[in-house]
């Protein structure tokens, strides 16, 4: 099976790199700058699960792809999707499975629209990983497991064959027949984590020591009955364990979009945070919930940041 991994960051990066390590036929579709720095020093990836360096892993650039593949590993951020799209769609031919690892659920009806309905799976990933400042892909948690499955829980049978390219990888891989229900806690998490912490512009830990705990549990209660309104109850082993996760005394957890806002970097707040409160607008009194509070402070963030943005473009245009 072919495999195409879009982008060699962080997401696409560890899990194509796995993949790669564990002699799959894997290629990153990368921009030239990421392709120089591949082909310079390779792709590296430190974890407690085992270091791995790949030297001149396989890359292809956009304008170079004439081929199509069997499956496409998508796993870039949602405000990239609409240029990934024009990047790999060359790739995508009558049998080629898409397997999207996106936030959220706004991104599976773009690309329904786009190339089928048939073509689509729903899949997530549960890892903290990012690139350090040698471009070395760093597993920061415990936990790297990939999941994916028919969106309508059948176990079909290009399910169980990319199941079976995916064992003996130095990953945890999971068949779901309730991808979708996955999806929606993993959402469910992001928004509350994001929301709490970004809104505090602080780690769970220190919000709990400020007092915030309750402000945790709010957001958390209203995500869920978004999920639920939605059709999607979040099951009762994911809300215990998630209340104590954002309620832990100490613990030095962040959402990746605070980490994102303090570097001053783009962020994913319409994905994560907006596409729920829009689905949520049946929840009593959603103009003024703190998931709605919570999302206006990372759009005055964005607004600041383009602001900021756009003086230093013209700043540097008068030199």
């Amino acid at each position: 099976m072919r495999i195409l991994v879009v982008g060699a960051g962080a997401i696409g990066g560890y899990f194509g790199g796995r993949l790669l390590e564990a002699n799959r036929d894997v290629t990153f579709l990368v921009r030239p700058r990421r392709a120089a720095e591949l082909a310079s020093s390779g792709l590296t990836i430190r974890s407690r699960f085992g270091a791995a360096t790949l030297s001149k892993p396989p890359t292809i650039l956009a304008e170079n792809l004439r081929e199509t593949f069997d499956l496409v590993l998508l796993s870039c951020k949602a405000y990239d999707l609409e240029g990934a799209i024009t990047s790999f769609g060359p790739a995508v031919g009558p049998d080629t499975v898409i397997l999207p690892l996106l936030n959220g659920m706004r991104h599976l009806n773009i690309l329904d629209e786009r190339f089928g309905a048939a073509r689509l799976l729903g899949g997530q990933c549960l890892i903290s990983v990012s690139l350090n400042e040698k471009h070395e892909i760093v597993h920061h948690n415990d936990t790297h497991e990939l999941s994916f499955g028919e969106r309508d829980g059948t176990m079909s049978d290009r399910v169980r064959a990319i199941a079976r390219l995916m064992q003996q990888v130095r990953f945890d891989v999971k068949a779901s027949t309730e991808i979708l229900l996955e999806m929606w806690e993993k959402w469910v998490f992001l928004a509350t984590l994001a929301g709490s912490t970004c809104l505090m512009r602080a780690a769970i830990g220190d919000v709990v020591a400020s007092g915030g705990a309750p402000l945790a549990l709010e957001l958390l209660e209203e995500c869920r009955s978004i999920a639920a309104g939605e059709g999607f109850t979040p099951r009762p082993e994911f809300l215990e364990r998630t209340r104590r996760t954002v309620t832990a005394a100490g613990s030095p957890l962040t959402a990746s979009m605070l980490r994102d806002m303090e570097r001053r970097a783009r962020i994913e707040a319409d994905h994560i945070l907006g596409d729920l409160l829009r689905r949520g607008s049946h929840v009593p009194n959603a103009d003024r919930s703190l998931l709605q509070l919570a999302y206006r402070h990372l759009k005055a963030y964005e607004a600041r940041r383009d602001r900021e943005k756009a003086v230093a473009e013209n700043a540097s245009s008068l030199k």
